[in-house]
Parts: C-alpha cells; sequence; structure tokens
C-alpha cells in the first residue's frame, strides 16, 4: 500500500448554504478525494459505519480527542471515511459532537473499492463496508499504513481495532516528519 496513490473519486457531500430556504439549509456538493487528500499531509481513517460499537465508542471519538496532538505532529487534517451517505455521516457526527474530525461520506463505496479495503458484511446486514483502516498521505501518496488484521467478508473476526487507532497513527507521524 506505500507510496501508493490515492484513487481520485467523487464523494457526495452536503454542505450548508444559507441560501438554501427552509428547514435544511444544505446543498449537495461533489468532492473529489483527489482534492481533499491530495494536498499537504493528511490522515484518513476509515470504518465499518456510522452509529456501529467500535466506530462511535472508541474510533471516531479517539481521534477527535488527539486530533490536536495529529496536527501538532504534522497532520494537515484528519477525516473519517465511511460506505455510509452525507445525511447518516451528517447525523452521526451531531450524535458523536464531532468539531474537528472531518466527516467523508464515501456512500457508494467507489473510494472503499479502489482502496482494496470494501468487505462484504451482509453476515450482519451491513450490505458492503469498509475494512478498518487508517493512512497517512503526504500529497496524495500514501505513506503511512495502518490496517486491521485478518481482512475478511465472512465476519470471521472480532471486528478488530487497535491497529488503525489514533496512538499508532500519531507514532508514526511523530516518528516521520515532514
Amino acid at each position: 500500500m506505500l507510496s501508493r496513490e490515492i484513487p481520485d473519486v467523487t464523494l457526495k457531500t452536503r454542505v450548508r448554504d444559507e441560501s438554501v430556504e427552509g428547514p435544511n439549509p444544505f446543498r449537495w456538493q461533489d468532492r473529489q478525494t483527489g482534492d481533499m487528500f491530495g494536498k499537504g499531509r493528511i490522515v484518513v481513517f476509515a470504518l465499518p459505519g456510522a452509529f456501529t460499537p467500535t466506530c462511535s465508542t472508541e474510533q471516531c471519538p479517539a481521534f477527535e480527542r488527539q486530533y490536536d496532538e495529529l496536527r501538532a505532529a504534522g497532520a494537515d487534517e484528519v477525516y473519517c471515511l465511511s460506505v455510509n451517505d452525507a445525511f447518516v455521516m451528517f447525523q452521526w457526527g451531531k450524535n458523536l459532537g464531532l468539531e474537528k474530525v472531518k466527516l467523508a461520506p464515501d456512500g457508494s463505496g467507489a473510494f472503499t473499492r479502489r482502496m482494496g479495503m470494501l468487505i462484504n458484511k451482509d453476515h450482519l446486514g451491513f450490505g458492503q463496508r469498509s475494512w478498518r483502516y487508517a493512512m497517512v498521505v503526504d500529497d496524495g501518496v500514501i505513506t503511512g499504513w495502518f490496517e486491521e488484521p485478518g481482512i475478511n467478508d465472512e465476519g470471521a473476526d472480532e471486528d478488530p481495532y487497535g491497529e488503525s487507532a489514533p496512538d499508532k497513527v500519531l507514532a508514526w507521524l511523530q516518528a516521520n516528519p515532514r
């Protein structure tokens, strides 16, 4: 995975726009992953789904708590990517009280598929989701990679979480300054 360019795909996002009337002042905005992750040093962590147990109680809150440390160690931005749509990601971010980590909705799984991390979670009724991983991307090239062991489609795991935790990413950033 290292020294590989990240895929450039379109993510369908929603952005607040006060010119939109009514109770839902948001509009659709296409975002290119090449623009989001292509300039500077970007930390991206991916997880199976919004509102799921480990993602909601451990992984995403941990990156939010360590956001300032990650930035101090050289990250220009921190993104959470999940195979969920923009509406779900927005509500999840509100539910978690996120203020720093940016959410990236990969609703169709296009980015995740191109990363080779799209797995089948039909055994839980989830459909296609992301395997849990994190990466450091320097100007569009993956330079740090943190993947949970045992990627599979059968649910033959205990939903591992450890290798993609923010403390591992932080240690890597501190050991590999730009």
